[in-house]
């Protein structure tokens, strides 16, 4: 099976330490694997509004960045959630884009929950601390998401850094990033 990772950057900047590390451990993808990077601060969603308790709780068909960031969820094999920690929890772009899979779920012949299953979900962040236990908000969603829509936990990816580029000095991330996605 051709396997198609997609990485979703959710940092507020180009960049940043989680990319940095993600964009690493991209570099040791299984032979063949197709890559596709979106940064999610350029296509920038609406607010998400839930609808399933007005009306007839249908949602519309996305348009827009909303199309664009489904059609290249679906195509993917393989989902790379690139976020920094912030407040121990992912990105505000990053909460927003799941947020909307919760109207993906219920658009008519998306049939988004039964597409996912099978696929798998990683996840790649860093914090200011090198206490990893700081990602286990970031891990837990992540899992809870993969677990819900009967995707595979690919597991999460830390990385130590404050400033740009300070995750190239985190030697144990590094060294973990060669073989993140190794199956």
């Amino acid at each position: 099976m051709d396997r198609r990772f997609l990485f979703l950057t959710g940092s507020a900047r180009h960049d940043g330490n989680a990319e940095q590390l993600a964009r690493l451990a991209a570099e040791h993808l299984p032979v063949g694997a197709e890559q596709r990077w979106l940064h999610l601060a350029d296509l920038p969603l609406q607010p998400f509004e839930d609808l399933r308790h007005s009306g007839d709780g249908v949602y519309p068909q996305p348009v827009g960045h909303e199309r664009t960031l489904l059609d290249a969820t679906l195509d993917a094999t393989d989902l790379v959630i690139v976020s920094p920690l912030y407040w121990y929890s992912l990105s505000t772009t990053t909460k927003l884009y799941l947020d909307h899979w919760s109207g993906w779920l219920r658009v008519p012949g998306v049939d988004f929950k039964r597409r996912m299953a099978g696929r798998t979900l990683w996840g790649v962040t860093s914090h200011s601390s090198s206490d990893r236990t700081d990602a286990d908000p970031v891990a837990g969603t992540l899992q809870r998401c993969a677990d819900y829509l009967g995707m595979r936990w690919g597991g999460v990816l830390f990385g130590n850094g404050t400033r740009p580029g300070d995750v190239l000095s985190d030697e144990d991330a590094l060294l973990r990033a060669k073989s993140f996605f190794a199956v």
